[in-house]
């Protein structure tokens, strides 16, 4: 994946440091997230793949469905990578919403 993505062999793929306190003790609040997120008062979108295995589409579709004012958007045929997938779907996607 690193070559597809133009990235090196050299290119450190991990935060270990960032990953230790990712989930420390207390680093997770849902309510207050939910609540947050709840109370953005902005355009989101939020893209999945159709074949995407993490967020699939039905989570990225709960996911919109927290904020506000959330377009959900499922690109057909991609998977986790849908820029590399079909990057004229995706960019057209995000230039239709960036329109909006």
């Amino acid at each position: 994946m690193q070559r597809r993505l133009g990235l090196g062999a050299d290119v450190e793929q991990s935060n270990y440091e960032a990953a230790d306190i990712y989930a420390a003790d207390g680093a997770f609040a849902p309510a207050t997230a939910r609540d947050a997120i709840a109370a953005l008062d902005a355009r989101v979108l939020v893209v999945a793949g159709e074949l995407d295995g993490g967020p699939l589409p039905r989570v990225a579709a709960a996911v919109a469905g927290l904020f506000a004012r959330a377009e959900l958007a499922v690109q057909p045929g991609a998977g986790h990578f849908p820029w590399l997938d079909d990057p004229f779907c995706f960019s057209g996607t995000v230039e239709t919403f960036l329109r909006g």
